[in-house]
């Protein structure tokens, strides 16, 4: 008997060999209002390219969610202010509850230290069907703006004892 190791969701880029299977990550259908699907984020890092960082989380060869991240963006538009973060958090309506959130956020996390970023930031909707215990969970702190009728939250990432590890 032959048994495979199980290593642990990772992050795959999305490419043409992976790309049925990130379109086919739904949310529960009481999630849909809150998150946009995978297909509008693809066109969108498509229009952005060098800014968006879509990424299929896989575990075990299974596709289980998907991220959209975003890097160093001039958030008002004006050169006061870049910022990094999670632009967009789909898990698979069957896998949520399994961690792959968490997972999601701390990559985000990892990846903007490794490009020298001190704070991670996130939007989402309000109210209690929305994903702001997740957040809140996980440490990061409304900061006061809202984007699009979103909360902005953000993670300090630069702190000891603060933020992802």
């Amino acid at each position: 008997m032959t048994t495979t190791a199980t290593t642990g969701p990772r992050l795959e880029k999305v490419s043409s060999r992976n790309l049925e299977a990130a379109l086919g990550i739904q949310v529960r259908p009481d999630q849909e209002h809150a998150v946009d699907p995978v297909v509008k984020s693809l066109a969108e890092a498509y229009v952005h390219p060098g800014v968006a960082w879509p990424r299929l989380i896989v575990d075990d060869d299974r596709p289980v969610g998907f991220l959209m991240a975003f890097f160093d963006i001039d958030w008002y538009g004006d050169g006061s202010a870049h910022r990094s973060g999670l632009w967009r958090l789909n898990i698979s309506a069957a896998e949520q509850g399994r961690g792959y959130g968490r997972f999601a956020v701390e990559s985000v996390a990892g990846e903007i230290r490794r490009r020298d970023g001190k704070e991670l930031y996130v939007t989402w909707h309000p109210g209690p069907d929305g994903p702001e215990g997740f957040y809140l969970g996980l440490g990061f702190r409304p900061n006061g703006e809202t984007s699009e009728g979103e909360t902005v939250g953000v993670l300090e990432l630069d702190r000891p004892g603060r933020g992802l590890s």
